[in-house]
Order: C-alpha cells, then structure tokens, then sequence
C-alpha cells in the first residue's frame, strides 16, 4: 500500500488543500490520503484554532464521495502537542509493510530543523514538499539551504498547480463579513456560516 499522510490545522480546510493531496495522490500513485487534523499544533502555541472536531468534519464534508481520502482523527485523541514524529511512528507500527509519504508545503519545509526528531520524519516515510504558489518549482540546491544537503537529500519535491489560498485569509475574510464562496467546498462554507466559525 502506497499512503500519503496530509497533517496541519485545516482551519479551514480549502481547495489548495484538496489540489495538494489530489496532485500527490495521482502523481505519486498513492492507494489513500489520510488528512490528520492536528490537535495542538506545537509550532503554533498562541495561534487561536477552532475546536478539533469541527475541523475534522469539514475535512469530511470536503472529501465526502472521494474513497481515497480519509479523515483520520488520531491526532485529536490524544493528549498534548501533536508531534508529526509521533504520528508517523504510529503509521508504521501499524502499517510496517506500507509505503508512507508525509506530505507538506515549501512554507513548512522551512521550519523543518525546529520540529521534533526531523531525521527520524524522514527515515520513518518519505517526506514530499510541494511547492506553494508564486514561488519556484523546488529543488535540492535550494532545499539545502533550509534544512542541509543530507535531508534535503531525502525530500521528494512535487510541483502542484498554483492555487493560492491561505486558511488565515479565509478566516479574516468571514470575520469581515466576505464571501468564502468558490474558495472551499460547498459544504465546508455552509458549515462555517452555520456554526458561526470565525467570527
């Protein structure tokens, strides 16, 4: 089994995500996209996010009709700051014979040396770094200067179509009364009106 495993907050979850995962997903050959919604993301310790399990139903919604992407609720379950080095040794304990990809952004790649036990990531699945929008296609030379040529080395770099949607800019534009329309799933923006997110 070939599986790719999505984490971040999803707050909310938008259609640069969705484009992501199915980029990765065919271009990779993956059988799945889990999407692991964090619970408490470590790197972002004053950063207000909306309850857990709103996020994970409007990932839900999101990739509702879609069998190859699942929401997986592991993070949200336990206790703590949700390490990704926890999560993917969890993947591998149960999953040993799987092939597992760890997905991220450029913007995330960046911050890669300040997360826990980052070799250890990339000996645990295959680490793949999408390019975001407006920057260059990545490339090793490139990703060295951020995280040294041994685990720029080990970094599979991915270019995905340019879609350039911020979660943080969704949210400022419901808190000032615009439309998210045509920027997220249907659903998802019904469920934000509906449960007053953002607001």
């Amino acid at each position: 089994m070939r599986l790719g495993i999505y984490g971040g907050t999803f707050d909310p979850v938008h259609y640069g995500h969705l484009v992501l995962a199915e980029t990765c997903r065919e271009q990779l050959k993956l059988d799945e996209v889990r999407f692991v919604p964090a619970a408490t993301p470590p790197h972002k310790p004053n950063h207000k996010i909306s309850d857990g399990h709103a996020r994970a139903d409007m990932l839900g919604l999101a990739v509702s009709g879609y069998p190859e992407f699942v929401v997986d609720r592991r993070e949200l379950k336990r206790k703590g700051s949700s390490y990704t080095v926890d999560t993917l040794a969890e993947f591998r304990a149960e999953l040993p014979d799987a092939e597992l990809y760890f997905l991220v952004g450029a913007d995330s790649l960046r911050d890669l040396l300040t997360w826990r036990e980052p070799e250890r990531i990339t000996q645990l699945a295959t680490l793949v770094a999408c390019n975001r929008p407006g920057l260059p296609a990545l490339d090793r030379d490139q990703m060295a200067t951020w995280i040294g040529p041994e685990l720029a080395g080990r970094i599979e770099p991915l270019q995905i179509p340019g879609t350039d949607i911020s979660a943080s800019e969704l949210r400022d534009r419901v808190r000032s009364g615009r439309s998210i329309r045509f920027l997220v799933p249907r659903a998802v923006e019904a469920f934000v009106i509906e449960h007053k997110l953002y607001r």
